[in-house]
Parts: C-alpha cells; sequence; structure tokens
C-alpha cells in the first residue's frame, strides 16, 4: 500500500500528508478542516481533485440534514460530481497510472451481490456512494477510489467536463432506460442542468423531437441553445396530446409528473428522475390504458465510457452549464449559488 509520503514519479512530487477539506458539521454548518490523507487500498489509487460540481442532493444534506433514511449524523464532507490527476497507486494497481488525468464514477458495489452480478450494481445493496451518509465525498484535495471507476479522460475534456460526466451518467442512463433511438420524440420537465444534460443526451442517442418544459423563460431559451427543440411554458403551453414515445422528468413536481404522463403515447414510457415528494397521486387508468412502461432512475451503471466518448466528439457539451466557480473554502457559497438568478451549475476547485 502506499503511505501518505510516497514519492509520485510521475509528477517528480511527494504526496502531503494532510489536506484540507471543506466538512458538513451539522444542517447548515460547514468549516474548513485538516485531515489525514486517505491511501489507497490494493485495488484504489489516490487522486487529487481537480473539480467538483455541486448537485442538488449537496444542497438537500446542507440544507435539510438528510435525503429519505440517510440523515448527517456525523461530519460528512460533500461532493460526488469530481474530476482529479492520480497522485499514488495501491500495491494491486499499475504505477504507470500515476499521473494520468481522470473522471471519478464515485461509487464502490460489492461486486458479489445478486444485483452486481447481474450487471445491476447500481442497485447493490451495500454500494458506497460519495457524499451519502456515512461515506465522504470529494469537497477535499484527495479522495480513493477502485482503480476501475477512475476512467483516463483526454487533454480535449475540461476538468470540469470529467467532473459532470456524473450527472451527465444521470441523463444517459434516463435515456437508455426510456429507449430513446434515432426518431423518437421525447419530452422533458425540468430545464435545470439534469433536464438541459437529459436533452442532449437524448439528441446524441438520435431523438429528433425534444420538449422542454419549464417555468423559467430564461432556462428555457438556455435549453432551445444546447439541446431541446421546442420550449414550453407550463403557465401557459399545454403538453396534451404531444403523444411523445418517453416522457422525462426532471423536475420532481407533482403536476408535471402527471402533466407529463399524460403526452406519451401508447406503450412509451416514463422515466422519473426528479426528487420530489415521497409520495405523487398518478393517472393510473392512463397507464394501463396505454400500457405505459414507468420506471424510476437510481444512479447508473457502465456510463462513463460513453460519456467521455461523447463528449470528446462533441455530441455532448457540459462546460456551458458551469456558472459558479469557487475555492474550496467557498464550498458552502457554492452551495447556496442556485438560489441565484441565472445559475446552472456552481464548481468547486479544492486546488484553490
Amino acid at each position: 500500500m502506499t503511505t501518505p509520503t510516497a514519492q509520485s514519479p510521475a509528477l517528480g512530487a511527494e504526496v502531503p500528508a494532510t489536506m484540507r477539506a471543506a466538512v458538513l458539521k451539522r444542517q447548515g454548518d460547514m468549516a474548513m478542516e485538516t485531515l489525514a490523507i486517505p491511501q489507497p487500498g490494493p485495488d484504489q489509487v489516490l487522486v487529487q481533485v481537480a473539480a467538483v460540481g455541486v448537485c442538488g442532493s449537496d444542497v438537500h444534506y446542507y440544507e435539510h440534514g438528510r435525503i429519505g433514511d440517510y440523515v448527517v449524523d456525523h461530519p460528512l464532507i460533500l461532493g460526488h460530481e469530481l474530476s482529479g490527476r492520480i497522485t499514488a497507486v495501491g500495491t494491486a494497481v499499475d504505477p504507470a497510472r500515476i499521473g494520468q488525468r481522470v473522471a471519478v464514477e464515485p461509487q464502490r458495489p460489492c461486486r458479489t451481490c445478486k444485483q452486481c452480478k447481474a450487471g445491476r450494481y447500481n442497485l447493490c445493496p451495500d454500494i458506497e456512494f460519495y457524499a451519502t451518509p456515512p461515506i465522504h465525498g470529494a469537497f477535499a484535495e484527495y479522495v480513493t477510489i477502485q482503480a476501475d471507476f477512475a476512467y483516463n479522460i483526454p487533454d480535449s475534456v475540461s476538468d470540469e467536463a470529467a467532473a459532470l460526466i456524473e450527472p451527465l451518467s444521470v441523463g444517459l442512463w434516463a435515456c437508455e432506460r426510456a429507449e430513446i433511438k434515432p426518431g423518437s420524440r421525447v419530452l422533458i420537465a425540468g430545464a435545470g442542468p439534469i433536464g438541459i444534460i437529459a436533452a442532449q443526451a437524448a439528441r446524441a442517442f438520435g431523438a429528433t423531437d425534444i420538449y422542454i418544459t419549464d417555468i423559467a423563460q430564461d432556462r428555457l431559451a438556455f435549453a432551445l441553445e444546447h439541446g431541446a427543440t421546442h420550449a414550453l411554458n407550463p403557465k401557459t403551453d399545454s403538453v396534451d396530446g404531444l403523444d411523445v414515445d418517453a416522457f422525462i422528468d426532471a423536475s420532481g413536481a407533482p403536476q408535471a409528473v402527471r402533466s407529463g404522463i399524460k403526452a406519451v403515447g401508447p406503450a412509451g414510457r416514463v422515466i422519473l428522475v426528479g426528487l420530489g415528494a415521497d409520495d405523487v397521486e398518478l393517472p393510473v387508468s392512463f397507464i394501463q390504458n396505454r400500457e405505459i412502461w414507468l420506471s424510476g432512475v437510481f444512479r447508473y451503471t457502465n456510463t462513463w465510457p460513453l460519456a467521455i466518448q461523447l463528449i470528446a466528439d462533441g455530441k455532448v457539451d457540459l462546460d456551458i452549464l458551469v456558472t459558479g466557480k469557487f475555492s474550496l473554502a467557498e464550498a458552502e457559497e457554492a452551495l447556496t449559488a442556485g438560489k441565484q438568478p441565472g445559475q446552472l451549475k456552481a464548481v468547486v476547485y479544492p486546488g484553490r
């Protein structure tokens, strides 16, 4: 196992013994701390974090101290959308990986349970996921991850785009479950980061008509420039009769879910992505009569290789989502930036 002061030949510098981290002490209370740098296990790599995107779940933990059954009852490092550079490796990992720029898939499945063996490792009951209590995340200068979940990225992919492969993976997984294909007609509710990412993903999958709804006109205009083909405001526009092949909800709003379902044609698909109420009244008879297939989305599986290729080929643009840049000491400010007009995605840079 590599020690915290092990030499990193490809960088010509030693890994320090301690690091800075922005720690959520309790609901609404962030603090900067100096912690020991984590040591990589035999199958792990140590990543010096370059960029971390702020996710809605990070904000929710900060504001409410919990998401469902996951409660922040001990200090927690937030952040799970990240990129960086490998600075040390475990004993079972090729030392040639030191120095490589990587995008990190922030989860560790057990690899041996029924779900993992079936290829559904996102549903592993024992999965460890960054920034989900009690697992620490990436608002820190260094993290460890299994070597095969640290994906090499080409020089043409920015640190910010590499970090945002995580939310892109949500969009790709939603489109895959929605069976989007060339010629598909898709409705997306919510023109926030996930909605716009889902629109770009649907376009990359070959969808020809991509409708997006939101009550914010500036977000609708932005979505039309970056993936969507039609923009609708629920205050003035109806989605009735669209008969789309798939509906992806990225809003979590109960009314948007109900309206979206009724816009789906026979044998269509409904994918629920947005975090909203635990219970929502659904038009069950409509679902039954049209044999609509409805599914939730819980993270993703095996999406990083495709995501990296789509970004490198210019089919998806994630850099355009970044509207706020913050140092590690400004992590708390980054968590509240989304409330400001015109903000889409805040990024924290632990090296600053």
